[in-house]
């Protein structure tokens, strides 16, 4: 087909493309070039491949998908980059040697075998370019997976990635907590995680990992993309139940209304003193992990400041981190929430997923999970060999007809120490403090321990009362629940 029906036009459309052609076609003629085609050429099939699969739903594992997402296309595009870099060099060698052409060949567009080798050189490169367009996005979208934050570092996020998966959030993706909106974060993660690479590549990286994350995004720009805690919430009925370490593990509850609150119109509660009847409320810490607080400043909505401090502290604000205060500070295990063995216990027996018959079940099943174990193998199978001698040679009767639900409970223990114990990692039951109310870790009491005082001598409240109403304490039969459900 020609070019124009025009012979002036198709004469000159033909000088500008052969002037523009030519030094390409002459000066891709170098190995280095070369090279650079073969590997984009193969490398752009083997991608189209890879990302046809997971189109059809065929999830890799972690490891190809780093293959597959990141290091191909890193290699595609160093071989478009070969390209014109062997093109650049041979032009600077020729010139430096004086055989570089004033003239480059004549390109004789005229022939239809010519004129398919231009095409499909200009086709190859569109496609190219959507192909390396499409892999920096999956390979940004792969990077931002739950797979490639949880399961790429295995042994180092081992831990977390366990607690995630049983956790509320569990399907909230890891970067709208760790990174959230916004380009900037987003950078600063990415430049936090080459450091994090190093770190695992050499060996490097803290065991158990540190917490709090100190340059964590605040929580006004990630939590409450999706809670708002000024949102009324009153009061809320909780029950919680308890096993008693004797032989019949008996069961008890303990039934509380707790005042969460929220909003500065509605009364006073946990979220209302804390988030709407304060303007600000900043703190020191003096230790790694923020459980010692020795200053605490309180700004009302209206500016009044109000300071409250512990008798021994030395006012040295340079011995600590100064911060204010946000969700984290209470909820500082939103997602990656560790059990003690006593509580996972509780939950498994009022769950019925550990049989409470099995006689002091929780009492030796306590004693067992909290023996230190070199792995989590060597764990699962001392849980067993201890549950199983204790009730073969102490209750040989429950050994002979309950076997099926001692199976059942070793388990049920067994995966109790595989969530919350991670010997490799150095995490242990307890490693983490849990600041949410204040039964297992100092929590509340961090700040409301009656002992930080003001100009005045005024302590911050431990009224029980501020945060719940107690209905019932540890009772095998609390009224008020069968008030509520008769």
């Amino acid at each position: 087909m020609p070019l124009s029906d025009d012979p002036v036009a198709r004469n000159g459309l033909l000088a500008r493309l052969r002037l523009f052609v030519a030094p390409i076609f002459y000066l891709s003629q170098n190995p280095v070039s070369l090279v650079g085609v073969a590997l984009a050429t193969s490398l752009f099939f083997t991608m189209v491949v890879f990302y046809i699969a997971t189109s059809v739903g065929v999830a890799p594992n972690p490891y190809v998908g780093i293959v597959a997402f990141l290091v191909l296309p890193g290699i595609f595009l160093l071989g478009l980059v070969l390209i014109p870099l062997g093109m650049i060099r041979k032009r600077r060698r020729e010139a430096r040697e004086g055989v570089l052409p004033l003239r480059y060949p004549d390109l004789d567009f005229n022939r239809p075998e010519l004129r398919r080798v231009f095409s499909f050189v200009v086709l190859a490169t569109g496609i190219n370019g959507i192909v390396l367009i499409n892999g920096s996005y999956r390979g940004v979208e792969y990077m931002d997976s739950v797979t490639f934050c949880g399961e790429v570092c295995h042994s180092v996020m081992e831990p977390e990635f366990t607690a995630y998966q049983y956790s509320p959030h569990a399907r909230v993706a890891c970067v709208s907590c760790h990174i959230g909106p916004g380009a900037s974060w987003f950078v600063r993660s990415k430049l936090s995680g080459v450091r994090q690479i190093f770190a695992v590549a050499l060996d490097t990286f803290s065991r158990p990992i540190p917490t709090p994350i100190e340059d964590l995004r605040p929580a006004r720009e990630t939590c409450e993309q999706c809670h708002w805690p000024s949102k009324f919430t009153g009061s809320l009925l909780t029950v919680r139940p308890r096993f008693a370490e004797d032989e019949k593990n008996t069961a008890t509850k303990t039934v509380l209304l707790l005042k969460v609150g929220g909003g500065t119109a509605q009364g006073r509660g946990i979220h209302s003193a804390h988030l709407d009847l304060a303007r600000e409320i900043t703190y020191l810490a003096t230790d790694s992990q923020r459980q010692a607080i020795p200053w605490v400043r309180f700004v009302s909505p209206g500016g009044e400041t109000h300071e409250y401090s512990t008798p021994d502290w030395d006012k040295d604000f340079s011995k600590g981190e100064l911060r204010v205060m946000d969700c984290v500070d209470c909820h500082n295990r939103p997602t990656h929430t560790f059990q003690l063995p006593e509580q996972a216990l509780d939950e498994a027996l009022a769950t019925g997923r550990v049989d409470s018959s099995l006689p002091f079940l929780k009492k030796k099943a306590v004693e067992l999970l909290k023996q230190l174990y070199p792995s989590q193998a060597a764990a699962a199978e001392g849980l067993r060999r201890g549950l199983t001698e204790y009730y073969r040679e102490t209750y040989p009767e429950v050994w002979d007809r309950q076997r099926e639900s001692l199976e059942l409970a070793i388990q049920a223990i067994q995966e109790m120490y595989r969530r919350n114990v991670f010997p490799e990692m150095k995490v242990a039951w307890g490693t983490y403090p849990n600041n949410l109310g204040h039964m297992n870790s100092p929590g509340c009491f961090r700040c409301h321990d009656g002992n930080h005082l003001n100009a005045q001598g005024s302590a911050l409240t431990q009224d029980c009362n501020t945060c719940h109403t107690l209905l019932a304490i540890e009772e095998e039969n609390p009224a008020i629940l069968e008030q509520l459900v008769p």
